[in-house]
């Protein structure tokens, strides 16, 4: 019973989790935007891929609400993949035209 218990209390950390980086990646995009780091072109992007994984998330929820810890370990490298892609379409010294 503890551990059924431990494991739910984990799940439930690591899907708060999810939506709190899921919130830090969007606000990274928008202050890209704000400071011209970001294209329009990159942007459009990295929200295409946002968008995509944000779906992917809620058909993984589909069954029963809840997401299994290979469901967790997947949205969370591809979570890890797209930090990558934000972090260096803003470091790529291309400039909005303002």
């Amino acid at each position: 019973m503890v551990i059924s218990a431990a494991l739910f209390v984990t799940g439930a950390l690591a899907e708060g989790r999810i939506k709190e980086r899921e919130e830090r990646q969007q606000k990274r995009i928008a202050q890209g935007v704000a400071s011209g780091q970001l294209t329009p072109k990159e942007t459009a992007r990295l929200e295409s891929k946002e968008a995509r994984l944000n779906r992917e998330i809620r058909h993984d929820r589909k069954d029963g609400g809840k997401l299994t810890w290979r469901e967790r370990a997947k949205i969370e490298r591809q979570q890890n993949r797209l930090n990558r892609d934000i972090y260096r379409q803003k470091h790529d010294n291309q400039q909005a035209a303002k």
